[in-house]
């Protein structure tokens, strides 16, 4: 006679969730602090278990590498992106809704919604890393070459187009991962820039959207 199984208790199901994303989080937290102190190359797996009080078993429990808990935050925000953008209003146009996504994911990061360092400045910063290493560099653009394919679904599915033949989709998500890669690179170029502030973030990305148009179409002279 069979024994019969006892559904698992939904708060200590829910316990164990909370724990692990803890662990998650503190291994981000954890590689960033170290990969802006030391270097990405000159900072050890082990290093990072040891900041937790974890063993390395553990952390390859949560990432594969060192290059993915590097990206981790940014693949959390494009994640988010997509979901963002999903939800924007039917009758916003798809540069207006792709536009209001991203500034949805900055004001989550700022409020410190997501993994690992818990702020926009943290963010700012590990993107600033990324950009000066180029193994994470190599990867980065990698991904956002993947997230330019998702983004383009979304708009066909929006707008009610076949992506594989209509080029607008996947011609405005490349030119929109652009722009925002271009306004971070600014802002982390700029010594006068409003150093760790979301708003100087936000306005700067503003800013060269707000370009884009005239860029475009304008004439230039």
């Amino acid at each position: 006679m069979a024994t019969p199984t006892t559904a698992a208790d939904p708060q200590s199901v829910g316990l164990r969730e909370r724990k692990k994303r803890r662990t998650r989080d503190a291994l981000v937290d954890a590689a960033h602090r170290l990969f802006l102190c030391h270097g990405y190359g000159r900072t050890t797996v082990d290093e990072i278990a040891s900041e937790v009080e974890v063993s390395q078993r553990t952390f390859f429990r949560y990432f594969a590498n060192k290059e993915e808990v590097a990206l981790a935050v940014l693949a959390e925000a494009e994640a988010a992106f997509l979901e963002f953008l999903r939800a924007r209003p039917a009758e916003e146009n798809p540069l207006e809704a792709m536009r209001g996504a991203v500034r949805e994911v900055w004001q989550a990061v700022d409020r410190g919604q997501g993994g690992g360092p818990d702020s926009g400045p943290a963010a700012l910063e590990l993107f600033e890393l990324i950009e000066s290493t180029p193994t994470l560099l190599a990867a980065h653009l990698r991904h956002s070459i993947q997230q330019e394919v998702e983004v383009a679904r979304i708009l066909a599915d929006r707008e009610g187009l076949d992506p594989a033949v209509d080029l607008r989709p996947r011609l405005l998500a490349a030119v929109f991962g652009t722009v925002v890669r271009l306004s971070h690179l600014s802002y982390a170029a700029d010594p006068d820039a409003h150093r760790h502030s979301m708003d100087g973030m936000l306005a700067l990305i503003e800013r060269h959207f707000d370009q884009l148009g005239p860029a475009l179409a304008g004439s230039w002279r």
